[in-house]
């Protein structure tokens, strides 16, 4: 593994990890319980055996902490704490109050002036994250969601307009990658950070259907990068994107609701009879020229549109990236964070990505999704420790590779 992947974090606490630093014995057979009971967060080259190496301590946190040796590769690592947080700049107890502020657009200043510290004190814990891998600290104890929603949203980024490639499924966002633009070119290299990624989660496991709001080169990326993906379109954005130049008479909002009941049909091959029927009908009724114009080319496209009816479980709607996105484009917007270097924006995407996956519900949100904390709880089915950022912590480690 890379030196930024080389420290694993043990669920336990600050007291019971000090009393295990102290115990050779007990601390290794901890490691080896942990390495046995979750699998899915332990490198292979771990659980081929490992030997203890030293012990080290750190002035700034107070304790110290053990370093071990993979008994197949040599390569050292580092064992901390779920308390603590990476790099040992604070404790969770300190951040897991105000990290959750930023997935609704509050600014890194206005969290130091209300928690104290500094700007940079919660910049780094945040933006660090987004070095990890989406998919594999999402997608821990899960496969990749098979049915998946796409489209590029453009962000500006000092001033000049740049794109986020965002992947989203069973409510998590697992890619979200900046583009310098919308072409097929540079969102194929941009979800080409999303493949390496779901496939060392898991090897055999790749989407099914995706379903690409609005561009065609959105569709021409996926299709290079899984050529036996099955593409479809949302018919009610392009239904959307009508309404916007059409008159909105009481004709037009007759045949709205017409072509609303189409979508719900229970078959693809009713669904384009129903589209036919209602759009056909509209040449005699009082619309512009524009949308009478249009009605036969959405006729045309039924077949495109229809396609979801015959995968069970794709998205006929782009209403969940819709929701993703709306928060995210709110999160840059309000804090004005699309500055400095591409590298620094993009690791500031893939952080929000992260932080939408792993971030708490309210108490309502959590109670309609069984007890689940998150997206990434309900997903996995699983949490290890019972604190959201320990969890995510935990998740991560390490780098979120490994499986």
């Amino acid at each position: 593994m890379a030196r930024r992947c080389s420290t694993l974090c043990l669920p336990s606490g600050q007291d019971d990890y000090a009393a295990l630093v102290g115990d050779p014995g007990r601390f290794r057979a901890r490691l080896d319980r942990c390495c046995r009971a979750w699998p899915e967060r332990s490198p292979q080259a771990l659980r081929h055996g490992h030997r203890l190496k030293d012990a080290r301590a750190s002035r700034r946190a107070g304790l110290c902490l053990r370093r071990a040796r993979r008994t197949a590769t040599g390569a050292p690592f580092s064992v901390r704490p779920s308390p603590l947080l990476p790099y040992l700049t604070g404790t969770t107890d300190e951040a897991q109050g105000p990290l959750p502020l930023r997935a609704f657009g509050v600014p890194f200043w206005a969290l130091a002036r209300v928690f104290g510290r500094d700007d940079m004190d919660w910049y780094r814990p945040e933006v660090s994250r987004g070095r990890n891998s989406i998919v594999g600290t999402t997608a821990r104890r899960a496969a990749l969601p098979e049915h998946l929603l796409a489209d590029g949203h453009h962000q500006r980024r000092d001033g000049a307009k740049k794109y986020i490639a965002p992947a989203v499924g069973a409510g998590c966002c697992p890619g979200a990658e900046l583009a310098p633009t919308a072409d097929a070119d540079d969102l194929t290299a941009a979800y080409a950070v999303f493949k390496p990624e779901a496939q060392e989660a898991q090897p055999d496991d790749r989407p099914k259907t995706v379903s690409v709001d609005g561009r065609a080169s959105t569709g021409r990326a996926w299709a290079a990068l899984f050529p036996l993906v099955v593409l479809f379109r949302c018919s009610p954005h392009g239904w959307l994107n009508i309404r916007r130049r059409g008159k909105l008479s009481e004709a037009f909002r007759e045949l709205s609701g017409k072509v609303r009941e189409a979508h719900h049909a229970p078959g693809r091959r009713c669904f384009a009879r129903r589209l036919r029927r209602r759009l056909g009908g509209a040449r005699g009724q009082s619309l512009s020229a524009w949308l009478l114009e249009q009605a036969p080319e959405r006729c045309g496209r039924s077949g495109g549109y229809g396609r979801a009816h015959a995968h069970p479980g794709g998205h006929r709607t782009s209403d969940m990236l819709g929701r993703v996105m709306r928060s995210m484009r709110r999160h840059f917007d309000q804090g004005q964070h699309r500055h400095g270097s591409r590298d620094a924006a993009g690791r500031r995407a893939r952080a929000r990505a992260l932080l939408q996956n792993v971030r708490p519900w309210g108490k309502t949100a959590a109670q309609a999704s069984g007890g689940w904390n998150g997206p990434a709880e309900r997903l996995n089915g699983h949490r290890y420790p019972d604190a959201w950022l320990q969890n995510l912590l935990v998740s991560a480690s390490p780098g979120g590779y490994g499986r």
